[in-house]
């Protein structure tokens, strides 16, 4: 069974810049993804309470259905 990929998405928190930025992948590859962009264009503090905020905010992938 393949593992759930997860997502996050800029928009679901408010923001002055209006991202648009949604990640998905792997639970482990979108926590890093998403911390080093909170960092670098959000302005936040590299932690272990920002890296528990997103992961925390994750979201599963819904599967595509095949018609």
């Amino acid at each position: 069974m393949k593992d759930t990929r997860k997502y996050i998405d800029c928009r679901e928190f408010a923001s002055e810049s209006k991202c648009s930025l949604e990640i998905s992948g792997t639970e482990d590859e979108v926590l890093t993804v998403a911390t080093m962009h909170a960092v670098a264009a959000h302005g936040h503090t590299e932690s272990q309470a920002l890296r528990d905020g997103l992961r925390a905010a994750l979201k599963d992938v819904q599967p595509v259905l095949a018609v």
